[in-house]
């Protein structure tokens, strides 16, 4: 059980349908993908807090520079280092869509010298290990993330590691349940 009871849709406050309107997809998502109702249900305690997260989130989602693959491995890898296997499930769940096979999703947990990883791949599991641990994406890692990412790129890698890493923190620290239709995707 969670430190925190996730609040069930139907009593979730009013504020919470603009809270999430952000996350609205450009094309409507398959009904029986998973819908991750307890990081919802979490949110719905702060619907002021979760609108301010979501804008960036929709940027991230919607409107980054980087592909969904790149967003995809960063995510993956931040939800690796902090433990979260709520982050891990809904992601590893979605990857598909970004092009990334269920074994690079297995993958993602060796890190960035496990062999298969193209050189850009791996300088984008690097960097959210340096980001994570020390806040920083190394020379050598932004020397090779360089050659082939611009700066816009560059700023929207450094942003998602953190907004995921927030985002891990905050599903970590208040012990968010994995909901049913994710409990699938946990483990590679």
């Amino acid at each position: 059980m969670g430190r925190v009871d996730p609040i069930p849709p139907r009593a979730w406050p009013p504020e919470m349908r603009d809270a999430l309107a952000p996350l609205a997809p450009p094309t409507p998502r398959d009904p029986s993908r998973p819908k991750g109702l307890n990081l919802l249900g979490l949110q719905a305690h702060h619907p002021a807090l979760t609108a301010a997260y979501n804008q960036i989130i929709r940027h991230l989602l919607y409107a980054t520079t980087i592909t969904a693959r790149q967003r995809e491995l960063l995510v993956l890898r931040v939800a690796t280092l902090r433990g979260s296997t709520y982050e891990w499930a809904q992601h590893a769940e979605s990857a598909a869509d970004a092009g990334i096979t269920r074994s690079e999703v297995g993958q993602v947990k060796a890190g960035p010298a496990a062999e298969g990883w193209s050189p850009v791949d791996a300088a984008l599991l690097r960097a959210a290990d340096e980001l994570v641990m020390t806040g920083r994406i190394a020379d050598a890692t932004w020397a090779m993330l360089a050659l082939e990412l611009d700066t816009q790129q560059l700023l929207d890698v450094v942003f998602t590691v953190g907004a995921y890493d927030l985002l891990a923190m905050a599903l970590c620290t208040f012990d968010t349940e994995l909901d049913d239709d994710l409990k699938e995707w946990a483990s590679p």
